[in-house]
């Protein structure tokens, strides 16, 4: 019923929202967007005024324009702040305009200026079903691949020797689960995927992991306490390096693109530990045993280690070495596969096909789940939603003369459980806008290494094996991943606070 609540709750603030642009303040556009419109429409312009009395010694500069854009929060352009009472003096890039001058409302020496920045239009909800089913049909493939190896892997008693490793753990954090259940070896597969940032693999170890967890669920439709644990910690995101954000950082241009690495890997560490903690109490788990704690304090020293190695390296090295470690660990995978396959004589093809075949089915019915999912999100995005709670925010914290340099970077953080795409774009416009370097650049790039896309995991891995109550799965992993935001904003603070 949550989920139900939620998606419900998603059309009708946007269509409010949407309805209140056309009717009060004129927008005859809107309802197009919604429906009909796609991304690569023609660009919006927006404008900001900054709110604020900064010294205005180097506002010229770059430089001196981003400390001063980094430490006040700015509004949208409106009858309080209009920006017809400021001057142009002049033009730093061609995306960022300052301007200067003297607004009759207020004393002689406070300065305000103008941003204006292109914000890329999103998908209607016509051209978000076709995304979804090619979204969908773009994982058939991938799918196919991977539960082939894994259906190998199972026959060959792979897939139960990794349960019978990891069982002392795992049996007490998921004490429903019988004893060497397969479904412990599924779930470390996804949970190794997901540390590597392999996002390909992840998805169909996870969709297996739920399918063996679907076996034993007594209650068809209804999640299962194993499988809300598993999706809460898979939603939390546990990355050691984040390549994808450490490439987007080069391209745009970061002086170090992997100083952003370690805040990214202590925070999703943070909101793994908050998902576990959370559900351990809903499903009243003791997580002060023994074994538990060995295995987090092994993996914290783990972590401990490889910071300490990386922060030792060069920006190349560092992403050599990521490389080599996630996709060679994919190879590796595979070919102990096999060898293990062929030295119990099993049908290695044979074994791969049925396993392939199951992929594609998966594909295929986790359609409607992700339509109707998708089509929210776009409602939500398209009608302005999330412009409303961004500019209310930086109101509301430059209001209470606050730090507000960390509101600049909530788009991301906002987005982050609704679209990975969509987050991801946030996050490349703040860059854009504020430089790859600056406080809500790095902020952003944090965001979004910090979780999972929570909305889509929902729809796909419920999706997959045809859960419709997802009990309190929902409430969880959006109170992780807001412990996550807080963390990230802290560590940003604690890192980049001087910069």
């Amino acid at each position: 019923m949550a989920l139900s609540r939620i998606w419900s709750a998603f059309i009708i603030v946007a269509v409010l929202v949407a309805a209140s642009k056309a009717f009060f303040f004129g927008d005859n556009q809107i309802f197009s967007q919604m429906v009909t419109g796609k991304a690569d429409d023609a660009y919006d312009t927006v404008r900001y005024v900054m709110v604020g009395s900064p010294e205005t010694s180097g506002i010229s500069s770059r430089e001196g324009f981003g400390k001063y854009l980094g430490s006040y929060g700015y509004v949208p352009a409106d009858s309080a702040h209009p920006p017809a009472v400021v001057i142009c003096e002049n033009t730093i890039s061609d995306s960022v305009t300052v301007l200067k001058g003297i607004n009759p409302a207020i004393k002689v020496h406070t300065y305000r200026s103008i941003q204006s920045t292109l914000y890329k239009k999103a998908d209607g909800i016509i051209e978000t079903c076709k995304s979804a089913v090619n979204i969908s049909i773009g994982l058939v493939g991938i799918m196919a691949l991977f539960m082939g190896f894994m259906s190998i892997a199972e026959r060959a008693g792979g897939i139960r020797l990794l349960s019978k490793i990891i069982g002392p753990f795992f049996s007490r954090l998921f004490p429903d689960l019988p004893k060497d259940h397969p479904a412990m070896g599924h779930m470390m597969m996804n949970f190794s995927a997901n540390l590597l940032g392999l996002d390909n693999a992840a998805t169909p170890f996870g969709i297996k992991a739920m399918e063996s967890l679907q076996e034993i669920n007594p209650k068809k439709e209804v999640a299962s306490n194993p499988q809300i644990m598993f999706l809460c910690l898979h939603a939390a995101g546990f990355t050691l390096i984040p390549v994808s954000i450490i490439a987007v950082r080069a391209s745009m241009k970061a002086a170090n693109p992997t100083d952003i690495f370690v805040p990214c890997m202590i925070t999703t560490f943070v909101a793994t530990m908050a998902a576990m903690f959370i559900v351990a109490f809903k499903q009243k788990i003791n997580l002060l045993q023994p074994v538990i704690l060995a295995w987090v304090g092994g993996l914290s020293a783990i972590l401990i280690l490889l910071v300490l190695y990386l922060t030792r390296l060069d920006a190349h090295s560092v992403q050599t070495f990521s490389n080599v470690l996630s996709n060679g660990l994919i190879l590796l995978i595979f070919l102990l596969i096999v060898f293990g396959a062929l030295y119990k004589k099993i049908d290695v093809f044979d074994a791969f096909i049925d396993g392939a075949k199951g992929g594609f089915e998966t594909a295929v019915r986790i359609i409607p789940y992700l339509v109707g999912m998708l089509v929210a999100v776009s409602l939500l995005r398209t009608s302005g939603t999330f412009d409303v709670i961004i500019n209310s925010a930086k109101s509301f914290f430059a209001l209470m003369g606050a730090d507000t340099r960390f509101v600049d970077a909530l788009p991301t953080s906002l987005i982050r459980p609704l679209s990975g795409g969509g987050a991801r774009g946030m996050m490349i416009d703040t860059m854009r806008n504020f430089g790859a370097d600056s406080f809500a650049g790095r902020l952003a790039s944090i965001f979004q290494g910090a979780s999972d896309t929570t909305f889509y995991v929902i729809a796909v891995y419920f999706g997959a094996v045809s859960i419709k109550n997802t009990r309190y799965a929902v409430g969880a992993m959006l109170l992780a991943d807001l412990v996550g935001i807080l963390t990230a904003i802290l560590l940003a603070y604690m890192f980049f606070g001087a910069v």
